[in-house]
């Protein structure tokens, strides 16, 4: 039994919707911007393998947003990374990803597991007691999901928001209703959303959003959830004395920063560079390059050439370098539209981008030092005649395996690791 005077209590809910679409994101934005200028020190997760959502999230709460995922962290450490926002924060806001209940592991399974009441954000366009007929559908839909209520998006009037609120069941509340206005939309391309430093006025979006979601309706603050310690161990300080070169820009910025806390808690000392402007590699024993947007960065990347030669030169002295998705270390690199040019030509092959999606799923890699998780997500195929040195497993029949390839002290795949599942074997690639 858990000593109560360990509890650490905090209003959390757990954000979702019927279905893609329905403005998850700009909503927990709104939210999270709206209780942040109320004076309120708000973190925010977001469940599931995402990097872009967590950049916009970060930009509306001020702090650093972390995934929750069952499958790629476990639940042990879902709950660590909760507990220790609690002890600082006055408010827990966690985005969901697709359907409440979709996916393998969904966002109605981490609220049941993690007991963080749902909030399900509805788009009321076009409704009145129907959207009560939804809300009760996916609070009763499975006995036992904690349930905190509802909020509509995209609402007509302040009369709207009134049908909406007096058609939902008495013990079902209305905690928010969003206004109507296409100037908070967020916009998007293939993989997703725009990144937050893409979005020249995504402050004024976010302030925009935040009056919005009180001109209807008051907004309120979800109620105080419970969340208990978990004792972990420390990761063994592997890399102490190590330094890493991170490359992040606009073209590598798909890291998360739960990998860094780890690469730190290891003893590394990590130094960032830009692959897109930067001449010269950082003075470091290892380099760290995640995935990204380079397909949009062809000419910037192909024409520094200062930095190509500083990563060969790097990989002659049989210093380690992980690369994740991208395709930067190929020999090229080809867009959407045709467009091809030379990258850095450490590995073998070129990779063209696609119309549509390659590979989706999660993914379990077995390394020396055991089991690590993660996920591949990505547009472009490889085209190699190099053998892979290991293969990963995919968590859903329908998702492929990747190539985990090797070339002397260089590791590549298209897989984004989750580095805390396993710090041993995250210490082993640099």
């Amino acid at each position: 039994m858990t000593d109560s005077s360990l509890l650490r209590h905090c209003p959390a809910m757990l954000i979702s919707a019927p279905a893609s679409g329905q403005g998850k994101t700009t909503v927990t934005a709104a939210l999270a911007y709206h209780h942040r200028r109320e004076g309120l020190k708000v973190r925010v997760f977001k469940t599931g393998p995402d990097f872009i959502d967590p950049q916009i999230l970060a930009h509306a709460c001020g702090q650093p947003v972390y995934q929750l995922d069952l499958w790629m962290m476990g639940e042990a450490h879902c709950r660590e990374l909760l507990y220790r926002a609690a002890s600082e924060a006055e408010v827990i806001l966690i985005e969901g990803v697709m359907g409440l209940y979709d996916g393998d592991s969904s966002s109605a399974d981490l609220a049941q597991a993690l007991a963080v009441p749902v909030a399900t954000v509805i788009d009321a366009q076009g409704m009145a007691q129907t959207f009560a007929a939804v809300a009760f559908g996916l609070a009763h839909y499975r006995a036992g999901l904690p349930f905190a209520g509802v909020i509509a998006n995209k609402v007509g009037s302040p009369g709207h928001a009134q049908w909406l609120a007096e058609a939902l069941p008495s013990d079902m509340p209305l905690l928010a209703a969003m206004a109507n206005d296409d100037a908070v939309g967020l916009p998007s391309r293939h993989l997703g959303l725009l990144q937050a430093d893409e979005i020249g006025d995504l402050d004024q979006r976010l302030a925009r959003a935040g009056e919005l979601l009180n001109s209807l309706a008051p907004c309120r603050l979800p109620e105080p959830v419970a969340f208990a310690p978990i004792k972990t161990q420390a990761p063994p300080r592997l890399l102490a004395g190590k330094r890493i070169a991170v490359a992040r820009d606009a073209a590598f910025s798909f890291i998360y920063q739960a990998n860094l806390d780890c690469l730190q808690a290891m003893g590394a000392e990590l130094r960032f560079f830009s692959p897109l402007t930067d001449q010269a590699l950082p003075d470091a024993d290892s380099v760290y390059l995640p995935g990204g947007y380079p397909e949009l960065h062809l000419n910037a990347l192909a024409e520094n050439r200062a930095m190509k030669q500083a990563l060969r030169t790097h990989h002659q002295a049989h210093k380690p370098i992980y690369a994740e998705c991208g395709g930067f270390l190929l020999d090229s690199l080809t867009d959407k539209e045709g467009h091809s040019a030379p990258m850095a030509g450490l590995l073998q092959g070129q990779a063209r981008m696609q119309s549509r999606l390659v590979n989706l799923g999660m993914q379990s890699l077995w390394l020396e030092q055991g089991e690590i998780r993660g996920h591949s997500f990505h547009h472009s195929q490889l085209e190699t005649e190099l053998e892979p040195a290991l293969h990963s497993a995919p968590q859903r029949n329908r998702s492929q395996a990747e190539g985990f390839y090797r070339s002397g002290s260089l590791q590549a795949s298209y897989l984004h690791l989750y580095f805390p599942f396993n710090p041993q074997a995250a210490a082993g690639l640099f």
